[in-house]
């Protein structure tokens, strides 16, 4: 499986069971480093899906990955990206993260922020290899995060 074999689109409500059970497959592995579930296995898909917000990543009609963003006033969010542990490693996490550069750029932002979580170290040594800068650390929700961001001049 690879990054130019995946197809991208928006998710419909059809696809709520699917992206539960990817966020599921993606997020499970941080279950034993953390004393509640990782934020984005608590979320309502239901209604960021309604909201047009979550994006798929799909290869040969499979579910292989999902990326949830929106704009806000000065940047543009990306709240969550996960990929189904047998995809991890072909490129679908830097193409959905293209996705959202590409969108904050169409849009007229200038910067992608996200945040993950202190215990999840892959994250943390990912995402500056694709550009993000970290921006400071924090305790937000009973969580310890890390910020990043991204310039959308920036190619991921």
């Amino acid at each position: 499986m690879s990054a130019p074999d995946t197809q991208l689109r928006l998710a419909v409500p059809g696809d709520e069971a699917a992206v539960i059970a990817c966020v599921n497959d993606s997020y499970g592995l941080y279950l034993d480093r953390m004393s509640t579930p990782p934020a984005p296995m608590l979320d309502d898909y239901r209604a960021l899906i309604d909201r047009r917000v979550v994006h798929l990543a799909e290869n040969a009609g499979r579910l292989v990955g999902l990326i949830v963003m929106w704009p806000t006033d000065d940047h543009f969010y990306v709240d969550n990206v996960a990929v189904a542990s047998s995809a991890q490693g072909g490129g679908i996490g830097r193409l959905l993260l293209d996705l959202a550069r590409r969108t904050a750029m169409a849009q007229g932002h200038n910067e992608v922020r996200l945040y993950t979580n202190e215990v999840m170290t892959e994250n943390i040594n990912y995402y500056p290899k694709l550009g993000f800068v970290e921006t400071h650390r924090g305790v937000e929700s009973g969580y310890q995060r890390v910020y990043f961001s991204l310039s959308v001049d920036t190619d991921v």
